[in-house]
């Protein structure tokens, strides 16, 4: 019996660029949804900021309806204020989806590189050629939405090996 389709949303986080991707899995097939990036007004406090990147989020959850997400785990910056940043718009991006009633998954970094390009210490030139390899239709015209897609398809990854087991 095949399995239900599940959509997921990959979310890379980030206070000036916040990349999304939405997938399909079904099994070990996966459809390209959509795939865009946030930008919030830097030239605004950080609390606008922050709202921006919320309301973004919460628009991408509403036209899309996932039922999970998954997000990259913050990589920590030597700069302690890019790092306390960084993690106010991971914060944002964790409460948005948890709002919507998604479950949430976190990946490292290495380990989506992994699982996609299949070195841990992959580039983002990599990535996003093997975004492309996957999801033959994904239009990810940044870095930011590539990374994002990448991430929802190590949770496609992932999941479906839980399930196998499970």
């Amino acid at each position: 019996m095949t399995p239900a389709p599940i959509r997921i949303l990959g979310i890379d986080p980030g206070l000036r660029n916040t990349g999304w991707g939405v997938i399909e899995a079904q099994g070990s097939r996966l459809s390209f949804i959509a795939c865009g990036r946030l930008r919030p007004d830097v030239r605004l406090d950080m609390g606008e900021r922050l709202r921006q990147l919320h309301e973004g989020l919460m628009s991408v959850i509403a036209d899309h309806t996932p039922q999970e997400a998954a997000i990259e785990e913050t990589f920590v910056n030597r700069d302690p204020q890019s790092a306390l940043k960084l993690g106010q718009a991971r914060g944002v991006a964790l409460t948005a989806p948890a709002l919507a009633g998604l479950a949430i998954a976190e990946y490292a970094a290495n380990l989506v590189k992994k699982t996609v390009v299949g070195a841990g210490h992959a580039d983002k030139t990599q990535v996003q050629m093997m975004v492309r390899v996957l999801l033959p239709l994904s239009a990810a015209t940044s870095a930011d939405a590539a990374d994002a897609l990448a991430v929802a398809i190590c949770h496609a990854q992932h999941r479906a090996l839980r399930e196998a087991v499970g």
